[in-house]
């Protein structure tokens, strides 16, 4: 395989991602949609009504709207997979790229770009959010409270923690999209898993295994790189959450390879 073989199936994905209608429409949803609810989390804080003691984590919740921010990047990256399949387009595609390896290696690409930028512009807003928000509302430095600056070593790794979060759940859909072929089915799965395991945990009783599915739900692990306070608390430490995403994400477009691999081989 030479190297022109793998950045022509990238320009090919590239260039049929950035043609999709939905592709900067869904783009811009993720990225307003994160840093409207970072707007919206950080002036409603009110440091009169906090504490004591008032230790707040700051940085998390004007990063936390990344959690319905996602949902934009998750049925881009599932409608990339899957639109081909029903247009039919996918067999040109097939014609011109003999090696399936290569056809995936040039989506999955494309869309890990497409997301980690996704995920740039949304941690810069909402960061910036959260700097034009906070001050107004008491949490200044005056009172203790910096101002959100990616000098400052917990936030800067929150932000870039926040980055490559939202290009693994990318990369999570567009594996269960190659996996199922089907956009509702792998839009419904892909939400499931993110958002099933925190909701499974709620009626759970047993604080162990509340735990354990915090600790390994997709969603809840990889969130765990935007604490900047009392990490302790948290139910997994912040890069192996990370790594508990990645995992997932990986097993995705495994699955996804193995599958197109044997489904669509002429």
């Amino acid at each position: 395989m030479t190297a022109g073989r793998p950045l022509r199936a990238l320009r090919a994905e590239w260039t049929k991602l950035r043609t999709l209608p939905s592709t900067a429409w869904l783009t811009l949803l993720t990225v307003a949609g994160t840093v409207g609810v970072g707007f919206a989390v950080t002036g409603s804080l009110d440091r009169a009504h906090c504490g004591p003691p008032c230790a707040p984590d700051l940085t998390k919740l004007t990063l936390g709207g990344v959690r319905l921010g996602q949902v934009g990047i998750v049925v881009l990256a599932v409608l990339a997979v899957t639109a081909e399949y029903s247009t039919g387009t996918i067999h040109p595609t097939l014609t011109a790229v003999p090696r399936r390896f290569l056809v995936v290696l040039g989506k999955v690409g494309a869309l890990a770009a497409l997301g980690t930028t996704a995920g740039a512009l949304l941690a810069a807003g909402s960061l910036a959010a959260g700097r034009t928000m906070l001050p107004g509302n008491g949490f200044d430095p005056a009172h203790g409270f910096p101002a959100l600056s990616l000098a400052d070593d917990l936030t800067r790794r929150a932000a870039i923690g926040t980055v490559l979060y939202t290009g693994l759940v990318t990369l999570l859909a567009a594996g269960l999209g190659l996996l199922l072929r089907d956009t509702a089915g792998a839009v419904t799965a892909a939400l499931a898993l993110l958002y099933g395991s925190p909701v499974v945990a709620m009626f759970v009783t047993d604080p162990t295994w509340q735990h354990r599915i915090h600790r390994f739900a997709p969603m809840d692990a990889g969130l765990s790189i935007q604490a900047t306070r009392d990490l302790a608390a948290e139910h997994i430490g912040p890069w192996a959450g990370l790594g508990v995403l990645s995992l997932y994400a990986a097993a995705a477009v495994i699955a996804g390879l193995v599958m197109f691999q044997r489904r669509d081989t002429p």
